[in-house]
């Protein structure tokens, strides 16, 4: 046995081993060790090694300290191979081997066939591994009882005087086990015929790789055929020639797209239907892609959208306006129903153009017009002119849960831009609702269709009646009319955090009317909790009273409403100031409630719960 105690490189122990295998017969020699102190690969280097060779069963293990680079922590590492047959010159075979280093565990047979042609290498290899597993410190990448099996010839080639490289073929399936290498996460039953394939073939030398032939297929997804060049120096494509046959979106979003997509609108569906994509690159940019989908169903888990029947035809090319399609039988946005659509626009490299798009909705629609939108810094910025063609209001409010409206609504829109987002209008939409009208203005979203949408607007109401109004939400009769403003509002994912509100009696001379019942619903809002006094005094001979103004106010601060009347009083603020015969006023006392404590105040108005004070 000889030992070292320097530094030294591969082709030492090499040749040590090649004298001790050529003297071994007339040596007698049955075992042979060589360790070192130190060695130094391409790939890292090793530390602590020591080789064993069992010349009488062909046995060899390696045991080491391996670290990939001087900023990593040595880690141990090992070979082995029950039986390392070399049955002709250029050839080997191991039945039974395994790799470890760290959190790698790599059982392999392998077989090896090398020779020289004319001087020119040649190389046949086979290796499988069988429930290998690996991961790495970080978490991103993991593998556990993955079995696969690779076949690969490569040869070298000599072109004219200077060109030389190799010319390469392979077929690797993996045919079972778990894999996640961020983002993906892959499985495949080892009990379960078939198995994920990539096959390939073409050549690299010092300057270029090569593919001539590439296909992929995945089990139950479909297939993808390729061919590229890419440049060694920095791994750029000069060219990418891509074609995918009809695959399956059912099984390809939770495999490969759900992940690409995790912070995007599309981030959560339940998919189905066909499609297929085509995608030519040159110098690293895209110059052509043709994206088709069949009878595609999406619906979004959370509820915001879907589409049914979805079909698209949409070509793209850097040099050519191309026309595109895109048809849906149905579906709905945030619970409106959509009716079906036939959208067509033109495609100019990274502009869109549409003279007009109809969007039916319920019994009306949405008609957009002079839509522009153009892909510029990574996002899409566009803007467009809208109008909302008269939609029922009853077939709105049942579509949206809402107690049932009558009337129409319907708004014009000078200009909606997007960019970076954030979704604006430039105009009022004017909503004619309970025989008024509600404007909503300085309109702005961000991410309207994302994980966390935020919205800010103004809300003006006018001249609403109060005796349509009431009876819609049951809330008790009112007669008379109402308007109200609703200042820097505030929605993060549809949930208000912000705003400055106040409801108050529209100007003007008008009946004035108010009911029992209305009055407990209304003083319950500001927080009266003594006994129904109507019920102790003459009043409760009275069906309805006389009032001359009411209001009411709150300011919200996150879960926080600051709540206000018509005037102060005291320690109260007045909701509904009484005048005439008979007449009565409501007093608020709670100033400060949580917004939460009055939502369950609006949801027990219905349930007979209000309590009332009254002077």
């Amino acid at each position: 046995m000889s030992t070292l105690h320097k530094i030294f490189n591969l082709q030492k122990p090499a040749l040590l081993l090649g004298l001790a295998l050529f003297s071994a017969p007339a040596l007698a020699i049955s075992h042979i060790s060589i360790e070192a102190a130190k060695v130094e690969v391409p790939q890292g280097e090793l530390r602590n090694a020591r080789f064993d060779l069992n010349l009488k069963t062909s046995a060899v293990n390696l045991k080491s300290q391996y670290r990939q680079s001087p900023e990593q922590q040595w880690t141990d590492a090992g070979f082995n191979c029950a039986r390392l047959l070399n049955p002709k010159k250029g050839s080997w075979q191991c039945d039974s081997g395994k790799l470890a280093a760290g959190m790698i565990s790599l059982p392999f047979s392998l077989r090896l066939d090398t020779q020289t042609l004319k001087g020119m290498q040649q190389i046949d290899a086979q290796l499988a591994v069988q429930k290998a597993s690996f991961s790495d410190a970080a978490g991103l990448r993991a593998g556990e009882n993955v079995s696969a099996k690779l076949k690969l010839k490569a040869g070298q080639y000599k072109a004219g005087r200077l060109e030389q490289g190799w010319n390469w073929q392979f077929d690797l399936d993996w045919t079972g086990g778990e894999v996640f290498w961020q983002p993906f996460y892959i499985a495949l039953d080892n009990s379960r015929p078939g198995s994920h394939q990539l096959r390939g073939k073409g050549m690299f030398n010092e300057q270029l790789i090569r593919v001539d032939e590439a296909r992929l297929t995945l089990q139950d997804v479909g297939t993808a055929e390729a061919s590229a060049e890419i440049w060694r120096a920095g791994t750029r494509i000069r060219d990418l020639q891509l074609a995918t046959g009809t695959i399956d979106l059912e099984t390809l979003y939770p495999l490969i797209l759900k992940p690409l997509l995790e912070k995007t609108a599309l981030s959560n569906l339940e998919i189905g239907g066909k499609g297929d994509l085509k995608l030519a690159m040159r110098d690293g940019d895209i110059r052509s892609a043709h994206l088709k989908l069949q009878q595609v169903d999406l619906e979004d888990k959370d509820g915001r959208f879907g589409l049914y029947k979805l079909n698209t035809d949409l070509p793209w090319d850097y040099n050519q306006v191309r026309p595109v399609r895109l048809t849906y039988e149905g579906g709905h946005l945030l619970k409106l129903p959509l009716g079906r659509t036939d959208i067509k626009a033109s495609l100019e490299r990274y502009s869109l153009t549409a003279q007009e798009i109809d969007l039916p909705l319920l019994d009306g629609g949405l008609n957009l017009r002079d839509i522009s939108a153009v892909w510029v810094d990574k996002g899409w910025h566009w803007h467009l002119r809208a109008e909302v063609v008269p939609i029922s209001m009853t077939d709105l409010s049942h579509a949206l849960s809402w107690p049932a409206m009558q009337g129409k609504v319907s708004a014009s829109i000078p200009l909606v831009t997007y960019s970076q987002g954030v979704l604006m209008t430039e105009g009022d939409l004017r909503f004619k609702l309970f025989d008024g009208t509600i404007d909503v203005s300085k309109l702005t979203m961000r991410t309207p269709l994302g994980i966390a949408p935020r919205l800010n607007a103004d809300i003006h109401m006018r001249n609403l009646d109060l005796g349509t109004l009431t009876r819609t939400f049951s809330f008790g009769a009112i007669e008379g009319k109402l308007d109200g403003d609703v200042n820097n509002l505030r929605l993060a994912n549809w949930k208000p955090v912000n705003f400055d509100a106040s409801f108050y009696s529209s100007p003007g001379k008008y009946p004035k009317k108010i009911s029992q019942r209305a009055v407990e619903n209304i003083s319950s809002l500001g927080g009266a909790s003594a006994a129904a006094a109507i019920q102790r005094s003459f009043l409760r001979f009275f069906d309805q009273f006389n009032y001359s103004r009411l209001g009411l106010s709150c300011k919200l601060r996150g879960d926080h409403c600051t709540m206000d009347g018509i005037e102060s009083t005291g320690d109260a603020y007045v909701i509904v100031k009484g005048s005439g015969v008979p007449s009565i006023t409501v007093l608020g006392y709670n100033r400060n409630v949580s917004w939460g404590e009055l939502l369950e105040r609006l949801k027990r108005v219905t349930a007979g719960n209000s309590k009332p004070i009254i002077e």
